[in-house]
């Protein structure tokens, strides 16, 4: 048979039994944002690191089906700079607003025959954009300005077998060169001005008066 005890439990122990029991209904969880210093946060410019890595395993696979392209891009030619004071030197700075491509091709003219007789570059930008500038300086080495004038983005984009989403690379290495040239022109003001058309430019045509002397 069994009987039933009746403990006597103290108030203060009651409560806090039943507040133990009793679910706890908290205000809903907040997930704190974590803190990111100054130095850490993204910038409007930066791209997405998947995006990134997306595209170069892209371009791999273009790359390594042109020998040409790879072969510029990973032993660029011709890398470095001149003094842009030297008289004989001329600089070209262009850059794609929109890829962020920055080039610049340096020149030395021979002035006694108007030949380029070497080049730099130093190019900042995509795998393309380096082939297109290591390729524009083999090719432009040892040309007088006017032939170097009339060179278009197109032959360096067929000799790359550049994809259509970077023939801008070989529009910025032909706007180098005409600015390389250009800017040789305005330090030598009395060389054989160029036509960045294309075609050289006529020489001013200078009346010679011949004086006869006599006895």
């Amino acid at each position: 048979m069994f009987r039933r005890v009746a403990a006597a439990v103290p108030a203060q122990a009651g409560r806090v039994l039943a507040t133990a029991a009793r679910p706890s209904i908290a205000s809903p969880l907040r997930t704190a944002a974590p803190t990111v210093s100054a130095s850490g946060r993204r910038q409007y410019h930066e791209k997405d690191k998947s995006h990134i890595c997306a595209t170069q395993m892209m371009g791999a696979v273009w790359q390594a089906s042109e020998p040409s392209l790879l072969d510029h891009y990973s032993r660029p030619r011709n890398v470095g700079s001149m003094s842009k004071t030297d008289t004989d030197v001329g600089t070209g700075l262009v850059g794609a607003p929109a890829c962020g491509d920055v080039m610049k091709l340096q020149i030395r003219v021979d002035p006694n025959n108007n030949t380029i007789s070497d080049v730099k570059f130093k190019t900042f930008g995509c795998g393309s954009a380096i082939a297109s500038s290591s390729y524009l300086t083999e090719l432009v080495r040892g040309m007088t300005l006017e032939d170097a004038a009339r060179i278009k983005n197109t032959e360096i984009a067929k000799e790359l077998c550049l994809p259509p989403v970077k023939l801008h690379c070989s529009m910025l290495a032909e706007d180098a060169i005409k600015s390389a040239i250009s800017n040789y022109y305005t330090k030598n003001p009395k060389a054989r001005a160029t036509d960045l058309g294309g075609k050289s430019a006529p020489l001013p045509k200078v009346e010679v008066e011949t004086v006869s002397a006599t006895a």
